[in-house]
């Protein structure tokens, strides 16, 4: 119980930090830095972009359309968003929502580090081009969706972004079917583990 109360701590430092923060230019134009959110024990972290609009304002990921894309993603697959845990390769929204670049992303990753370190997730779903070659180096989401990736003692799941569905509504399908696969091998692994 002590070990889960200071990991929740720690993992509020890191909040605390990320809306505190003034590392790039982004702070300047932001409402909110938007830390991640979830369960501090979750067993898939999901990482997307940066912040959109409705996060800014409110200070939460993912909680516009796509982020109902992902939590209906997520309830056809059996799980709730309370399962997980869900933050984004950047913490302040781009002005125009325009992809962050390389030093924004720079001046961030401690912080994903961070969270990933504090909460030891099985798989890490990377949503969209962004987060998947922030993280992996990789390209062409369309061509590598479904498939996982081992790197760093990490299991890494590769998705489309939960935006893109809004934009071309025949990846819905697909979407659902990822995040499904995803939960799968979570099974898998936990049954594999004996948890």
């Amino acid at each position: 119980m002590i070990i889960a109360m200071k990991e929740t701590l720690s993992l509020k430092i890191v909040q605390e930090k990320v809306k505190n923060c003034e590392k790039c230019d982004l702070c300047t134009s932001r409402k909110n830095a938007v830390p991640g959110k979830g369960n501090h024990n979750a067993d898939i972290v999901f990482i997307g972009e940066a912040p959109g609009k409705n996060e800014d304002e409110c200070g939460e990921p993912f909680i516009g359309t796509a982020g109902k894309k992902l939590n209906n993603a997520l309830k056809n697959a059996g799980l709730e968003r309370s399962d997980v845990y869900i933050t984004n390769i950047v913490k302040c929204r781009p002005p125009k929502n325009r992809i962050p670049n390389d030093n924004e992303k720079m001046m961030c990753s401690n912080y994903l580090e961070d969270e990933l370190a504090i909460i030891k997730p099985k798989i890490i779903c990377l949503l969209g081009n962004t987060s998947y070659h922030s993280i992996l180096g990789g390209s062409e989401i369309s061509k590598n969706h479904g498939k996982f990736v081992s790197k760093d003692g990490y299991l890494y799941f590769i998705s489309f972004h939960p935006a893109a569905i809004i934009y071309n509504q025949k990846l819905e399908k697909v979407f659902k079917n990822d995040i499904k696969k995803l939960v799968d091998e979570l099974k898998k692994l936990k049954t594999k583990s004996g948890d």
